[in-house]
């Protein structure tokens, strides 16, 4: 630990948070590192921290507060420091181990792929977890969004992101391209095509159960009923679909109590609904074209259905499987179009990289856009929360942009650390103000009747509304 970061003196009335035993222990005055962010994070940062700071104020009356920390990440970092990320900002982030941040550039150009993607590697923040949820007044291109509510889990640190990648033309690439194709591709009648670009697509066993861990633990204790696993494993066998292999084995594995798969809610519920059938029978019922298929075929569904019904029947049989956590999957190209005509079916993600980064943005145009979405990068002792949309550079410094994002941010961290107080009171703020359509420029022009609000005065409206009763309807 030390006594400044980037030559930021750290807050002397602060303490910072510990990690023991897998708990955060959490002071009454903790220690928070910000990033405020580059374009509109500047004016979205003012906003959102006098909003933290009244709800703490008004939850625990001075007996708590965030003591905050300033550290550097982006264009602020850049011109201060000539680094886009300095290693004092990603030791403060260590340190201290929960932090919060708004939008930062993408330097163009060589250097850092991406300073959100370097962070979430170097502290291996393995879990993106971005909430969707609608908040009743907000313009939505859907008819009923108010059915949208789910939680992403998405794996932060695998797939197309680890950013193990070779240009078409250059040594390297041509290297890797004729191993490939003389070595690996030998006698199988494929080849790869001229000068071609090679990007590698890893996944493995023990990044994959980690996040299908905290997916699971998250619906157990926020009373989720459905957690579903996405992939394009009919087609990606070895990466997606070892990634759905993954995840159920990591469900039965851990979580035998609590869970049932779909396949096997099959099985239970059609021995419930018939004791008699037997076992071929009931394998045909779960399996479309079991009679057609080869006896090897069928003997392997048949053992399925009576490994299961041996298994578990005393512990989820008799109905008892219905009051356990679903665990199903679904093919991605599938899920887009089912989030959309069947929101309500779904309530927990569990996803590869590329996958949840689709999803959780085609989730959020539902309930008013990126503006209106949260997001956290979490590792094991580690939880970094951010505003999910870019920098807007052409709105900067004009006081006219949404700060829902990172102000929606700050109630999961707040959740994280175990202030659920004041999570619930800016909540309960931000819904009272969109109701009252009191709303910034985004929201503005899509609500008939809205009075148009600068960031300052969004922020002003969302504390004044911390008192008001919550919601009908919450």
């Amino acid at each position: 630990m030390k006594s400044s970061y980037n030559g930021v003196a750290v807050p002397s009335n602060g303490k910072p948070i510990e990690y023991v035993g897998g708990q955060f222990r959490v002071p009454d005055q903790p220690i928070i590192p910000f990033i405020e962010g580059d374009g509109t994070g500047r004016d979205i940062w003012k906003a959102s921290r006098r909003v933290f700071d009244a709800a703490v104020e008004k939850a625990y009356g001075g007996k708590r507060k965030i003591a905050w920390l300033e550290v550097f990440a982006g264009e602020k970092s850049f011109n201060q420091f000539k680094s886009w990320l300095p290693a004092d900002s990603v030791d403060a982030i260590r340190d201290f181990r929960i932090s919060i941040k708004g939008p930062l550039t993408t330097p163009v150009g060589g250097g850092i792929r991406s300073l959100n993607v370097t962070l979430r590697q170097l502290l291996d923040l393995y879990a993106c977890v971005r909430p969707v949820r609608y908040f009743q007044g907000v313009p939505s291109p859907v008819k009923n969004p108010e059915r949208m509510n789910v939680v992403i889990y998405r794996e932060n640190t695998e797939d197309v992101y680890a950013g193990i990648e070779w240009k078409s033309g250059t040594p390297e690439a041509e290297k890797l391209a004729a191993f490939i194709n003389d070595e690996m591709l030998k006698g199988t009648g494929k080849r790869l095509p001229e000068a071609p670009g090679i990007g590698i697509k890893p996944i493995s066993a023990k990044n994959t159960k980690r996040l299908m861990r905290r997916a699971i633990q998250y619906a157990i204790e926020a009373g989720r009923t459905v957690v579903t696993i996405v992939h394009k494993g009919n087609i990606m066998k070895f990466t997606e679909g070892a990634f759905r292999d993954w995840c159920y084995e990591l469900a039965v594995e851990e979580f035998r109590q609590q869970i049932v798969t779909e396949r096997e809610s099959w099985i239970l519920g059609n021995k419930d609904r018939d004791p008699n059938l037997t076992i071929e029978q009931n394998a045909a019922m779960i399996e479309p074209g079991f009679e057609q298929a080869t006896e090897d075929f069928k003997k392997t569904i048949c053992d399925e259905v009576k490994r299961t019904l041996d298994a578990i029947s005393a512990t989820h049989g008799r109905g008892q499987w219905k009051k356990k956590i679903l665990v199903n999957d679904r093919i991605a190209d599938s899920v887009f179009q089912q989030i959309l005509t069947r929101a309500d079916e779904y309530q927990v993600f569990a996803t590869p990289n590329l996958n949840g980064d689709y999803i959780s943005d085609a989730c959020a145009a539902q309930i008013g856009g990126l503006g209106m979405a949260p997001g956290a990068n979490i590792g094991d002792g580690y939880g970094c929360f951010e505003a999910t949309h870019g920098t807007a550079p052409k709105y900067a410094d004009k006081d006219v942009i949404n700060p829902s994002s990172v102000m929606l941010s700050g109630v999961m961290m707040f959740d994280f650390m175990g202030w659920k107080e004041v999570a619930r009171l800016i909540e309960a703020g931000i819904e009272r103000t969109i109701q009252q359509k009191r709303v910034t420029y985004d929201l503005e022009r899509l609500m008939p009747g809205a009075t148009k609000l600068s960031t300052t005065e969004f922020a002003s409206s969302i504390i004044e509304n911390m008192s008001a009763p919550a919601p009908v309807g919450r």
